[in-house]
C-alpha cells in the first residue's frame, strides 16, 4: 500500500518554479490534496472495514414445491412441536434434502433418489433443557451456521451493493493522480521544462543583481530631483543649455542626445546613493552576462508560443475532466444506501432465496462522496475562471507601459508568445520580479552599465598610455571595439587626433569642448551621438573627419552641418535602395569644405556635391571597380584643383574634365583607358601641371601632348606603352616621368632635352642601354634603372651632382662605374643594387659612400 507523501509527490515543483504558480494553480494544488487524502481515507477504510451482513428473509424462504412422503400425512401427529422435517426435492437433479430445523442446526444431505419415497427421521425425544430454551423469545432461528453467512454476505458484496460504492475510493484516486499531473504537465514536459528552467535561472538572478538595484535607485534619485527642479522651477536651466547660435543647429531626426529624454545625461545632476556609486567589477561582469543571456532568451523563446498552448491545454483538460467527473458522480450518490436486497441465487445451498442486507460503511462512503463531488465542483469553478483568465486577456502580450512610466527606462520593448506569458505568469506570483526584469531588457540600462564598466577600466593614465604621434607628428589616440567611449579622454586636452572604430554605441558628450587642440576626428563604424553642447564645439572647432560606413544611414547628421570643417572622407556604400539613388544628404551647410574624398561604388557623380562646388579645390573619387557613367556634375566644380578618378572603370578621358579651367593636378589611376587621343584637349587646362594615368591599359602616348606645355609632372607607369614618343621630350617643364612596367626598349636620345628633369623611373621595362644624352639633365635626383637589360653604366654618370637616389638592381652589370664618387649627395642607403657589385667599387668611392648619412643635407649641396 502507498503511502499519502508517495502520491503527493506527483503534485510537488522544483521551489524554483514556485513563481510561476498563480494563487489559482496554487489553490486547486490543495485541493487536489485534500481530494487525494479523501480517496486514500475512503480506500483505508474500504479495505480494513468494509463489509456487507445478510440475513435470509423467512416468508418467502421456500419457494419449491413440497415432495411429501406416502406416510408423511399418517404420521404427522407424531412430530414434535419443537423439531419439524422437511421434504424438498430437487426437479432437475431428482435428489431430495431432508432439512432438519433444530438447535443442532443438522446440516441437509442430498441423496440420489428413486421413484420410492423414504420417510423423515424424526426426533423420538426432547430433553428438558430445550424445552426450557424453546420458551426464551430468541427471535426467528434460520439455522445457518457460519460458514454458510460468510459465503452469503460475499455474495451479496459483489451482487447486492452498486459498483460505485465498491470502487468510489479507487476512482477518486485516479481522478485526482490525472488532475495533479495535469496541473503540473507543463513543468515536466520536456520542450517546455528547458525554457521554463532557463527563464527561472535569469529571473531570479536579475532579481538579485546588485545592477537592478542601482538602476532603479538611480531611477528613484532622478525622480525626486526632477521633482525637487519642478517645484523650485528652473533656475539652474541656462547652465545646461549651449549658448552657440541656432545657426547649424540639428534638426529633430539629427541623432543627438536628448536632455529631456535621457536621464543618464552626463550634464544633467544626479543625486547617488554613496553605497551604491561603484559596481562591483564581479557585479559589473555578471550583469553584463545576464544582458546577453536575456537577449538570447528572448530571441528564442519569442519565436514560438508552444508555452502558452500547453498551459491552455492542461486546463482544458482539467475542467473536461471536471465535467466528466461531476457529470457520472451525480448519478450515484443516492445508490449508496445502508439496507441493500440480495437474490444470490443460491437456495440449493442454503434454503433460502432472498437476503436482507446491511452496508455498514454505506453512510461514511456517502458523506467522503459529497466532500469529493464539493471539492470537484469548487476545483471546476477554478479551472473555469482560470479558462477566462486565459482568453479573456492577450496574454502573448506583454507591455512593459507601466514600468516605462515609473521608471528611467523608457525604451523596454513589449514581448510577446512565450516570453510574454510567463511575464504574465510571474505578475500573478509578485509584479516587482517583472520590474527588475525589465532593467535587463532595456539598451539605455545596458549602455549605462557599459558606461560604468568602462570608465572603470579605462582610467586617465591607461589612455595616456595609448596616446601617440602620427605621421604629422600630431598626439593621436584610438579606440578599438570598446562599449562606448570613456570619460577620461575628454579629459585629454592636448590631444590633436582622436580615431573612433567599431563603437556602435558612441556618445560624444559636452566634455569635449575642454579638448581644444582637437581638430580631426575618425568615426569607423561609429555612428556617434552627440549633445547639443559638444556638437557647437564640434561645429567650430573641427576640421577635419573621417567616416567610414557600411550603410549611407550610418553617418551621423550633424556630420553635415559641421560648417567650419575643411576635410571630409567618406568611406562606405552611398548607394541606397537597391542602388537607385545615392543616399548622400545635402552639404551645402559645409560651406568651408576644401576637399571631399568618396571611397564607395557610385554609378555617376553624386549632384549633392555641387553644393560645396564654390569652394572646393580637390575632389577624389575612389570606386571599388564599378563603373562611373555619369559626370556631368564634374562641370560645374569649377574651382576644383585636384581630381581624382581612380578605379572607375572608364575607358577614355571623360569630356566633362575639360571644362575644369583651374584644374591643376589629374589622377585617372587604375582604370581600363586604352587611348589617350584627348590629351590634345588638355590645351585649355592652362593651369595643368600633373597628369597621371598609370595603372593602366595604354598602348601609345599620341604626339599631341606636346601641346601640354606646363605639364611638370606624367605618371604613364604600369601600361603597355613600347615606346616613347619625341614628343614626350618637349614638354621642357618636365620634372618628373614615370614610365615604369612598360615594354619600353630604347630610351630616345632626346631625353637629353628636359633641362628641368630631377625623378626619371624606367624599372621594369626592357632597356640594355643608357644613352649618354640622359647624362645631360643635371638636376636628376631620382634616377630609377632597375629590373631592365641594361650591361654597362657610362662613367659620365659622375655627371649628375644632385643625384640622391640610383636604382639599378636586376640588370647584367658587372661592375659599376667609379665615376659614382663624383656623386657627392649619393649614399649607400640611396644606392640599389646587389652587394656583390657594391664591392667593385673602388675604396673611396665606397668609403665616400659610406660617409655619415648624419651630416647636414645643405652642407652636401
Amino acid at each position: 500500500m502507498f503511502t499519502l507523501a508517495e502520491v503527493a509527490s506527483l503534485n510537488d515543483i522544483q521551489p524554483t518554479y514556485r513563481i510561476l504558480k498563480p494563487w489559482w494553480d496554487v489553490f486547486m494544488d490543495y485541493l487536489a490534496v485534500v481530494m487525494l487524502m479523501v480517496a486514500i481515507f475512503a480506500g483505508t477504510m474500504q479495505l480494513t472495514k468494509d463489509q456487507v451482513v445478510c440475513l435470509p428473509v423467512l416468508q418467502s424462504a421456500v419457494n419449491a414445491d413440497l415432495q411429501p412422503s406416502s406416510l408423511g400425512s399418517a404420521k404427522a401427529s407424531n412430530v414434535v412441536p419443537e423439531a419439524k422435517t422437511t421434504y424438498f426435492q430437487d426437479k432437475d437433479t431428482e435428489a431430495t434434502r431432508t432439512v432438519s430445523f433444530d438447535r443442532a442446526s443438522v446440516v441437509t444431505t442430498d441423496i440420489p433418489q428413486s421413484k420410492t419415497s423414504f420417510p423423515p427421521l424424526q426426533s423420538s425425544t426432547v430433553s428438558q433443557e430445550d424445552t426450557k430454551e424453546q420458551k426464551d423469545p430468541l427471535g426467528r432461528k434460520t439455522n445457518l451456521d457460519y460458514q454458510q453467512y460468510v459465503f452469503i454476505n460475499q455474495m451479496c458484496y459483489h451482487l447486492a451493493l452498486p459498483w460505485y460504492s465498491k470502487y468510489f475510493p479507487y476512482l477518486a484516486l485516479i481522478h485526482t493522480i490525472i488532475l495533479m499531473v495535469s496541473s503540473n504537465f507543463w513543468f515536466k514536459y520536456p520542450k517546455t521544462c528547458s525554457k521554463i528552467e532557463h527563464f527561472v535561472s535569469i529571473l531570479g538572478k536579475c532579481f538579485e543583481s546588485p545592477w537592478t538595484t542601482k538602476a532603479l535607485s538611480e531611477t528613484a534619485c532622478e525622480d525626486s530631483e526632477e521633482n525637487k527642479q519642478r517645484l523650485t522651477g528652473a533656475q539652474s536651466l541656462p547652465k545646461h543649455v549651449s549658448t552657440s547660435s541656432d545657426e547649424g543647429s540639428p534638426s529633430a531626426s539629427t541623432p543627438m542626445i536628448n536632455k529631456t529624454g535621457f536621464k543618464f545625461s552626463a550634464e544633467k545632476p544626479v543625486i547617488e546613493v554613496p553605497s551604491m556609486t561603484i559596481l562591483d567589477k564581479k557585479d559589473g561582469e555578471q550583469a553584463k552576462a545576464l544582458f546577453e543571456k536575456v537577449r538570447k532568451f528572448r530571441a528564442h523563446v519569442e519565436d514560438s508560443d508552444l508555452i502558452y498552448k500547453l498551459y491552455v491545454v492542461q486546463t482544458v483538460i482539467k475542467t473536461v475532466k471536471f465535467i466528466f467527473i461531476l457529470c457520472y458522480t451525480a448519478n450515484f450518490v443516492n445508490e449508496i444506501s445502508f439496507e441493500h436486497r440480495c437474490t444470490p441465487k443460491v437456495e440449493h445451498l442454503t434454503g433460502y432465496q432472498e437476503f436482507e442486507c446491511t452496508h455498514n460503511m454505506a453512510y461514511m462512503l456517502k458523506k467522503l462522496l459529497i466532500s469529493y463531488i464539493s471539492l470537484i465542483c469548487v476545483y471546476g469553478f477554478v479551472c473555469l475562471y482560470t479558462l477566462f483568465w486565459l482568453f479573456r486577456l492577450p496574454l502573448k502580450e506583454y507591455s512593459f507601459e507601466k514600468v516605462r512610466e515609473e521608471s528611467s527606462f523608457s525604451d523596454i520593448p513589449d514581448v510577446k508568445n512565450d516570453f510574454a506569458f510567463l511575464l504574465h505568469m510571474v505578475d500573478q506570483y509578485d509584479q516587482l520580479y517583472s520590474k527588475r526584469f525589465g532593467v535587463f531588457l532595456s539598451e539605455v540600462s545596458e549602455n549605462k552599465l557599459r558606461e560604468i564598466s568602462l570608465n572603470h577600466e579605462w582610467t586617465f593614465e591607461k589612455l595616456r598610455q595609448h596616446v601617440s604621434r602620427n605621421a604629422q607628428d600630431k598626439q593621436e589616440l584610438h579606440l578599438f571595439m570598446l562599449s562606448g567611449v570613456p570619460d577620461a579622454v575628454f579629459d585629454l586636452t592636448d590631444l590633436d587626433v582622436l580615431k573612433l572604430e567599431l563603437i556602435p554605441e558612441a556618445k560624444i558628450p559636452a566634455k569635449i569642448s575642454q579638448m581644444t587642440n582637437l581638430q580631426e576626428l575618425h568615426l569607423y563604424h561609429c555612428p556617434a551621438k552627440v549633445e547639443q553642447t559638444a556638437f557647437s564645439f564640434l561645429r567650430d572647432h573641427l576640421r577635419c573627419l573621417h567616416v567610414k560606413f557600411t550603410d549611407v544611414a550610418e553617418i551621423p547628421a550633424w556630420v553635415y552641418l559641421l560648417k567650419n570643417l575643411r576635410e571630409l572622407y567618406l568611406i562606405g556604400n552611398l548607394n541606397s535602395e537597391n542602388n537607385k539613388m545615392i543616399g548622400l544628404e545635402s552639404l551645402r551647410e559645409l560651406r568651408h569644405l576644401k576637399i571631399l574624398y568618396v571611397k564607395s561604388n557610385l554609378t555617376k557623380i553624386p549632384s549633392n556635391i555641387t553644393d560645396v562646388a564654390p569652394h572646393l579645390t580637390k575632389l577624389v573619387i575612389h570606386n571599388d571597380g564599378t563603373k562611373l557613367f555619369v559626370l556631368n556634375s564634374l562641370k560645374k566644380m569649377m574651382n576644383v584643383a585636384e581630381l581624382e578618378l581612380q578605379n572607375c572603370e572608364l575607358e577614355r578621358i571623360p569630356h566633362a574634365i575639360f571644362s575644369l579651367t583651374n584644374l591643376q593636378e589629374l589622377d585617372l589611376k587604375s582604370n581600363s583607358i586604352r587611348t589617350i587621343e584627348e590629351v590634345i584637349s588638355f590645351q585649355h587646362l592652362k593651369r595643368l601641371t600633373c597628369l597621371k594615368l598609370w595603372h593602366n591599359k595604354i598602348v601609345s602616348i599620341p604626339p599631341s601632348i606636346t601641346h601640354v606645355k606646363n605639364l611638370e609632372s606624367l605618371y604613364l607607369s604600369n601600361n603597355k606603352l613600347e615606346s616613347l614618343p619625341a614628343a614626350v621630350f618637349s614638354l621642357q617643364k618636365l620634372r618628373c616621368l614615370d614610365v615604369s612596367y612598360n615594354s619600353i626598349a630604347v630610351i630616345p636620345i632626346e631625353i637629353g632635352l628636359l633641362q628641368n628633369l630631377q625623378h626619371l623611373h624606367i624599372t621594369g621595362n626592357k632597356v640594355d642601354l643608357v644613352p649618354k644624352q640622359l647624362f645631360k639633365c643635371t638636376k636628376l635626383r631620382t634616377l630609377c634603372l632597375g629590373q631592365n637589360c641594361i650591361t654597362t653604366i657610362p662613367e659620365k654618370i659622375g655627371q649628375l651632382l644632385q643625384l640622391t637616389h640610383l636604382e639599378l638592381k636586376g640588370n647584367c652589370l658587372d661592375r659599376l662605374p667609379g665615376a659614382l664618387g663624383q656623386c657627392r649627395l649619393l649614399r649607400k642607403s640611396g644606392l640599389i643594387v646587389e652587394d656583390h657589385l657594391f664591392d667593385t667599387l673602388p675604396s673611396e668611392v665606397k668609403d665616400a659612400l659610406n660617409q655619415d648619412t648624419n651630416i647636414p643635407f645643405a652642407n652636401g649641396i
